[in-house]
């Protein structure tokens, strides 16, 4: 077969979970199938080394001034081109034209089911826009929709019941660097480069509306005040100004003080902060999947994550379950296991045993299997 990946943003410094969830199967790929021809589409950006050629997959750059351009005009001409069998097109979108065989990845639908125009970056809105105009005309053009929880499928599947049949879920998984770290010197010196506090509760948020970064902030600033000896909270990649615009809505700016703001941390070093974290807190309104729930668990650490959408199926009792919506829920969570070192420690022994069920290279080779079923149909 001839299989082409688009694979878009994965040369991008800053990679976020669909450009990792692309790297992780594209590199399962390369260890599992040395039969297929595969021809990896991206936009050229700094990170060159992120896939490598071998016999069998070769990374292309295609040109493109803006996302939409480069996926509607640069990818169809490349697939003419390079003959291919099929087209697996991994962040949610996909070209309208061209014949080639379709396969898509559709993360999640949250666009479709409400646009937050004052919320987020200018980037996140447009894409949204983007999204909600594309993702409908394509779920009548692809053979397949991939997604990643059957949490999502349903969802799918009520939004677009004429192709229902033809949506399937792959799991993600974490990756295998996320895990436990036992060396103290390895430790120590992360905790200098990242000025991380000696104890802190690790907390996932950024612009995005979904990440529930006003109520966690609230259920923080209760927490504090409620607890006589309260661990710090320690964020990654948000931007000052952006939190004190939220501690300054929820009236509470001394919060600032207890906040530790690392800057953007690559993806192969955040296993250091959880390592050093009390615990993971992850309440999002809504996630497709959340893979951060199983990079913590790998890391031997419990979880504080929602009881909505995919999170009670990804962690199942591994978690400590909250309603995102209730700051006192989430604020009386972070108490306990503050507080509860039997529970946290029955948590972290779940969490690691729960994560083993997830894994790329089923999810490479599940991938792989619908590759076949289309180029073959």
């Amino acid at each position: 077969m001839r299989i082409g990946i688009e694979a878009q943003r994965i040369q991008r410094k800053k990679k976020h979970g669909m450009d990792i969830v692309a790297v992780e199967i594209i590199r399962q790929l390369q260890a599992i199938d040395t039969m297929n021809d595969y021809f990896i589409f991206v936009k050229a950006d700094e990170d060159k080394e992120v896939i490598q050629n071998t016999a069998n997959f070769q990374v292309i750059e295609l040109p493109g001034k803006s996302y939409a351009d480069w996926e509607q005009i640069s990818l169809p001409r490349a697939a003419k081109k390079y003959r291919l069998d099929v087209l697996h097109c991994t962040s949610n979108t996909a070209p309208l034209v061209g014949n080639t065989p379709l396969i898509v990845t559709v993360h999640d639908i949250i666009y479709l089911e409400k646009l937050h125009f004052k919320q987020g970056t200018w980037y996140q809105k447009l894409g949204n826009v983007y999204r909600r105009w594309n993702v409908p005309r394509i779920m009548k053009k692809a053979e397949r929709i991939l997604t990643v929880s059957h949490f999502e499928k349903d969802n799918i599947q009520r939004a677009f019941p004429k192709q229902a049949v033809h949506v399937y879920t792959v799991y993600n998984a974490a990756s295998s660097h996320f895990q436990a770290i036992h060396n103290a010197n390895t430790l120590e010196e992360a905790r200098k480069k990242f000025g991380l506090p000696n104890e802190f509760i690790f907390f996932l948020g950024n612009t995005d509306p979904k990440k529930n970064v006003p109520n966690v902030l609230k259920a923080y600033s209760v927490y504090r005040k409620g607890h006589s000896q309260p661990l710090e909270l320690v964020m990654p990649d948000l931007q000052a100004s952006y939190l004190e615009s939220i501690l300054s809505e929820i009236g509470d700016a001394n919060l600032r003080a207890h906040i530790h703001l690392t800057g953007y941390v690559p993806n192969k070093q955040l296993p250091l902060i959880y390592n050093l974290a009390k615990f993971f807190l992850y309440p999002s309104k809504r996630e497709s999947f959340g893979i951060p729930i199983l990079e913590a668990m790998q890391c031997g650490k419990a979880v504080i994550t929602s009881s909505t959408s995919s999170m009670p199926e990804i962690a199942e009792d591994a978690a400590l379950l909250v309603d995102p919506a209730s700051i006192e829920a989430i604020a009386h969570a972070i108490q306990q296991l503050t507080d509860d070192v039997q529970l946290r420690e029955s948590l972290e022994a779940k969490g690691l045993k729960r994560a083993q069920d997830f894994n790329w290279t089923q999810s490479a080779q599940e991938v792989l299997n619908h590759y076949k079923a289309i180029a073959h149909a």
